[in-house]
């Protein structure tokens, strides 16, 4: 297997097959998403019930561009994408800077997490996760024969990622940092440096976030509520406690597709952080069960594509998969968790799934690195993956 998969490296040809598994799953879960937003906005909460579909119509543009940009890049070669890595990362950072500045920004909810690129409105959080991603792929595989080096495994990388959450800090979104901070450390993990470099940045990451709420009094109070949301359930506990009525109507089978209550008066922000609850109240166990199965299955699916770049000697291109299967799924776990009320609340979208332009549109351009790496580094025919 080995003997062949160097000798198509060789010749320089590239497969046009795609990952039926992978690309099942992204259909499943592009198509589920557009479903759910349709029935968690077709009311939009309003006193009449009047049905709309403003929300499936935008989601669905959203989609639309999305699978136009995972097209195209499925079609560019990483090696490409290794050699951008680093001004991607200025791209992303320069992004972050810009809606840091007066007048630029767009502020909703307290938090600047926007700007405006002519008529669309973009959040560069969403593009820095993925840019960061494809940094930190580049660096592993330059670095990959003194990452035992805590300064060369460890140091100098987490310099960058702490510019990056910084920047991400002062917006404030703090589940950003969360994401590409336990992305970017499972990709060192697996990259190779120490384990007890890997264990010390986990105690450190811990330390600071730590320290990160307890200085910020709202951070603060999202713990307290999360620890015991009825005691305060109309205000500080609201989002939590309407989340688990959601998923205690549910049950096993749901009261069926279109048939929550929840996302109509009650249930903040139904479309985006917490359309896992609605899908529990109308799809019941069955429905989460299955959303938290296609994004196993996508992660699998990243790991074996990693193997097979690793297998044909492609390091940078198995560790952008690994990172990209990873990145996906931390942050789709941590939504999941949310909403399921055993994390604390964040705002963050479940992948794929959640309205939201920038989200849907970044996500599919990081699959679209992967089947990028999929499509490059597949095994001849009469091979096994």
């Amino acid at each position: 297997m080995f003997a062949n998969a160097q000798a198509m490296r060789g010749s320089g040809t590239v497969s046009v097959g795609v990952d039926p598994w992978l690309s099942g799953t992204l259909v499943a879960l592009l198509s589920f998403g557009l479903i759910m937003v349709y029935s968690a906005t077709i009311a939009s909460g309003n006193q009449s019930l009047a049905t709309s579909s403003q929300h499936l119509t935008q989601h669905a543009v959203h989609v639309a561009i999305g699978v136009v940009m995972l097209v195209m890049i499925r079609l560019t070669r990483v090696s490409w994408w290794e050699r951008s890595s680093k001004l991607l990362l200025m791209m992303g950072m320069i992004g972050l800077v810009a809606i840091l500045i007066p007048g630029v920004g767009i502020e909703v909810n307290g938090s600047t997490r926007w700007l405006w690129l002519g008529p669309i409105r973009v959040q560069p959080s969403e593009f820095a996760k993925v840019f960061m991603v494809i940094y930190a792929a580049g660096y592993l595989t330059r670095k990959r024969e003194e990452l035992g080096d805590f300064t060369h495994g460890v140091l100098m990388i987490g310099m960058v990622l702490s510019v990056v959450a910084v920047l991400l800090l002062m917006e404030p979104d703090f589940g950003s940092v969360v994401v590409i901070t336990a992305t970017v450390g499972l990709m060192l993990f697996l990259g190779g440096i120490r384990f007890w470099h890997f264990m010390l940045c986990v105690v450190v990451a811990v330390i600071a976030m730590i320290a990160l709420t307890i200085v910020s009094p709202y951070r603060m109070q999202r713990v307290m509520s999360f620890l015991d949301p009825w005691v305060d359930p109309y205000d500080s506990g609201f989002q939590l406690v309407q989340a688990l009525i959601a998923f205690g109507r549910g049950e096993w089978h749901g009261v069926g597709l279109g048939g929550s209550i929840q996302k109509l008066y009650y249930l903040p922000h139904a479309s985006t952080d917490f359309v896992l609850a609605v899908i529990a109240e109308e799809l019941g166990l069955i429905g989460v069960l299955s959303v938290i199965v296609m994004f196993g299955i996508l992660l699998w699916r990243a790991f074996a594509i990693a193997r097979q770049a690793e297998l044909v000697g492609k390091i940078y291109a198995a560790r952008l998969a690994q990172g990209i299967g990873l990145l996906i799924v931390v942050q789709a776990m941590i939504n999941m968790g949310v909403n399921m009320g055993v994390l604390p609340t964040k705002g963050l979208t479940l992948p794929l799934l959640s309205y939201g332009g920038s989200s849907t549109v970044a996500s599919c351009v990081a699959l679209g690195l992967l089947l990028s790496v999929d499509r490059e580094v597949q095994p001849v025919p009469g091979t096994q993956r």
